[in-house]
């Protein structure tokens, strides 16, 4: 049977789909121009369990949770998964924590770099190309040899790993709802104000996460491979899948009145066009270093992909490194060692580069 979430329009479908379900998640809750965010939210997981104590944002976000119940349901189904890994797990592992680091700097992944260009938050354009630049860098280390290694089958209770962790946070957070006007409940953690306090509902967040891992996973949505192709090969397939999502986001903001021009007074934004551009470009490399976007990680790692799901912890840590040692930003500015930051980021992840090719494993 034809997969059609594999053909052109099925991506421009696929992305069409994510930026109204992420308007609407706006609509219904979710922090402004953050409908969806695969790095934000991962970092209010991280804050959810403790990792850090950034009281703005710590919540255990339902949509990443149905990222991985989605992409599992549909390799499932169409006999997809596969338990696989041993791909270098420690450089993914430290290609997670810089890109969250560098993504936490600009303020978002590359999904919501589009969907707050989409809010018309005209601050994202610094970090568009920004993450843009970040994986060109990462292609000309492909055409010099870049390689992780080879990928072998694991066995099948591996590839579950993931998934499970996922229903565990899934678990906790019905043993331990949150109380109205408490930060903690039971052993989570909850924001009280800020971004983590604003979210939709959780079972709806939980069904359209699902609903949108599962198209991801057929049609392999991937910001990061949509610009990689575009610059390597030429192929505008999966950057179809990207307009499409800026497209469909902007009509329904538009349509919600959620879209307000601007650079100034954006949602958890900040006006420094340098490091924003600086932090998405390192988490642009790390991406391409990692072979996927923080969200295709997330479908790999639903598909039994053991190395993705260790780039997804990466991130989860990252981000408690992140506000642990001041290096995220706020709306005030990048934090106070968020420039260190990124540099540190970009030098780890050019030795990677340089250093993980053919011929360099003697």
């Amino acid at each position: 049977m034809k997969n059609f979430f594999a053909t052109r329009w099925g991506i421009i479908g696929t992305g069409a789909f994510i930026g109204v379900l992420a308007a609407l998640l706006q609509k219904l809750g979710n922090p402004g121009n953050m409908g969806i965010c695969v790095a934000c939210f991962e970092r209010d997981i991280s804050g959810a369990v403790g990792l850090h104590r950034a009281d703005v944002v710590q919540y255990m976000r339902p949509e990443i949770i149905g990222f991985v119940f989605g992409s599992l349901a549909a390799a499932l189904m169409f006999k997809e998964f596969r338990a696989r890994g041993g791909s270098a797990p420690i450089v993914r592992f430290v290609l997670g924590v810089f890109a969250m680091i560098g993504a936490l700097v600009f303020l978002g992944c590359p999904w919501r770099a589009m969907l707050r260009l989409s809010g018309g938050d005209f601050n994202a354009i610094g970090g568009i190309l920004g993450l843009v630049s970040g994986i060109w860098i990462g292609t000309l280390f492909f055409k010099k040899g870049y390689n992780l290694g080879r990928t072998s089958t694991s066995h099948a209770g591996s590839g579950f790993l993931l998934p499970l962790i996922m229903l565990g946070f899934l678990i906790l957070m019905l043993i331990f709802p949150q109380v109205k006007d408490q930060a903690k409940s039971g052993i989570l953690f909850y924001s009280v104000k800020g971004p983590g306090a604003g979210h939709s509902p959780l079972f709806l967040s939980l069904a359209i996460g699902i609903l949108i891992g599962f198209a991801a996973q057929r049609s392999r949505f991937c910001t990061m491979g949509a610009f990689r192709d575009l610059i390597l090969f030429k192929q505008t397939h999966l950057f179809m899948g990207v307009l499409s999502l800026m497209a469909a986001a902007l009509a329904a903001n538009l349509i919600l009145g959620q879209f307000k021009p601007g650079f100034e007074g954006q949602p958890v934004a900040h006006t420094q066009f340098i490091w924003n551009f600086a932090g998405m470009a390192v988490a642009g490399l790390a991406f391409a270093l990692a072979g996927g976007c923080p969200g295709r990680q997330l479908f790999m790692a639903g598909e039994g992909d053991g190395d993705a799901a260790i780039f997804v912890l990466g991130m989860i840590v990252g981000a408690g490194f992140s506000h642990n040692f001041g290096l995220a930003s706020s709306p005030k500015g990048i934090g106070p060692y968020g420039m260190a930051a990124v540099i540190i980021g970009l030098m780890v992840c050019l030795f990677i580069g340089f250093f993980m090719r053919k011929g360099e494993t003697q």
